[in-house]
């Protein structure tokens, strides 16, 4: 069931672990949010440790696929985009989501390229860590740990 408008955008860009993005699906579902994948996709969206991430959720799933990530910021030039990145100057809570704001997360090995951290330095965001020579928290994990604080400050809506 696609509620009228979604609560978050969820970009994942060049995704490399399919069980992440099975993961992220979920949470998108569940917390009525739009996926959008840009390629290259390190796997098929056939495979099945995909399909089995992602359990039945496929069917509610709103998701867009793009080949580069100027399309998607064409296709949604007057949004809000927030970027997800071990090198932001402000905490993920410290923004003031809005419904429907965009929140791009980058690939798993090496995260957000620099052209596109650097596009709006200021809409960079981190979740806070111990300093560590480890490179970051799963990013399922960080995907949700997001979304909920964004869906929090929006009120939760159509949620129960």
């Amino acid at each position: 069931m696609i509620l009228e408008k979604e609560n978050l955008n969820i970009v994942l860009f060049q995704p490399e672990i399919p069980q992440n993005t099975g993961n992220i699906a979920r949470t998108c579902v569940l917390t009525n949010s739009k996926l959008h994948l840009i390629k290259p996709l390190g796997f098929s969206l056939d495979e099945k440790h995909l399909k089995r991430a992602g359990l039945d959720y496929w069917d509610e799933l709103d998701m867009n696929l793009y080949d580069s990530f100027e399309e998607l910021r064409r296709k949604y030039e007057n949004s809000t985009f927030y970027f997800s990145t071990t090198k932001g100057k402000n905490y993920y809570d410290d923004v003031k989501f809005k419904q429907g704001d965009f929140v791009v997360f980058g690939r798993e090995s090496c995260g957000l390229p620099d052209e596109i951290r650097d596009s709006d330095p200021q809409r960079c965001i981190r979740v806070p860590m111990i300093k560590t020579s480890l490179r970051s928290l799963n990013l399922s994990n960080t995907v949700a740990i997001v979304a909920y604080e964004g869906i929090r400050q929006i009120g939760f809506p159509n949620m129960k």
